[in-house]
């Protein structure tokens, strides 16, 4: 194999079916506010945010909305990790 796939716990290398993916996606609450702010807490909220988003790239404020991560994991590492996925 010219790239072999890499347990993302342990490293081990993976033989062609004996591991398993893991897609994780993650997204911020789509819910919204319970209630419409005034317009003036809407403008500062809005210059608020502006402040935040500009010290971050554009790719880590789209990370902060959304993102996918898909795992290889060998089948120790995932027995290990899907009884306790958060790791807590």
């Amino acid at each position: 194999m010219d790239n072999p796939l890499i347990c993302a716990r342990c490293s081990k290398t993976l033989a062609p079916g004996a591991f398993y993916v893991v897609e994780i996606t993650a997204y911020a609450d789509p819910s919204g506010p319970s209630e419409m702010p005034s317009p003036e807490d809407a403008s500062r909220q809005l210059d608020a945010l502006l402040r935040q988003l500009s010290d971050i790239t554009p790719q880590e404020a789209m990370d902060e909305v959304h993102r996918r991560l898909t795992m290889h994991l060998c089948l120790r590492c995932y027995r290990g990790w899907i009884e306790n996925p958060a790791g807590i």
